[in-house]
């Protein structure tokens, strides 16, 4: 439950409400009234924490400070949260060494960037034929391997369809 949902004081609707004070000690079960008179004596607010439980539970604390904290909770989870990135290097069979020398340069950058990079050999036409995509496709892999050792690793065996040779490269884990 996002704290936007939590009924505060007067907004709860209960007859009877189990009670927690600040240090989590637990008061009892008493009348939503006498709740909210406790907490005004201490000058704190009453927060219906768990509305779903017969009774409600209710905690005397203050809701400004507690709605801060959540809050905090929450971006601190999402920074630790890491995404993985995936970038995607196309290649043709008949790919001229430089321009090939250049994707792979591009591959090391994403790989120090703690990027995944998927290959994609891809053939067109007469390039799928089984002999020509056997030859040119290994001959292509094996240039990529070579130009990453060391950068990258291959996450599994390369994926062969009609089309297309793709597999996957993963930054080599640096050492702390």
């Amino acid at each position: 439950m996002s704290f936007n949902e939590l009924r505060v004081n007067d907004a709860i609707k209960a007859k009877e409400v189990r009670v927690v004070d600040e240090n989590g000690n637990s008061l009892g079960v008493m009348e939503t009234g006498n709740a909210l008179k406790i907490a005004d004596e201490r000058g704190i607010d009453l927060v219906e924490i768990s509305p779903n439980a017969n009774p409600p539970v209710c905690k005397l604390i203050n809701y400004g400070k507690y709605r801060y904290e959540q809050i905090k909770k929450t971006k601190e989870s999402k920074k630790k949260q890491h995404v993985i990135v995936v970038k995607e290097i196309q290649i043709r069979p008949n790919i001229n060494l430089h321009d090939l020398e250049i994707k792979l340069r591009h591959a090391i950058e994403f790989l120090d960037k703690s990027y995944r990079v998927k290959f994609v050999i891809k053939f067109q036409g007469r390039e799928g034929r089984k002999d020509f995509k056997e030859a040119k496709g290994q001959e292509i892999l094996k240039k990529v391997i070579d130009y990453l050792q060391g950068k990258g690793e291959m996450e599994k065996e390369p994926i062969k369809d009609e089309q297309a040779i793709t597999f996957l490269m993963l930054p080599v884990k640096k050492k702390p």
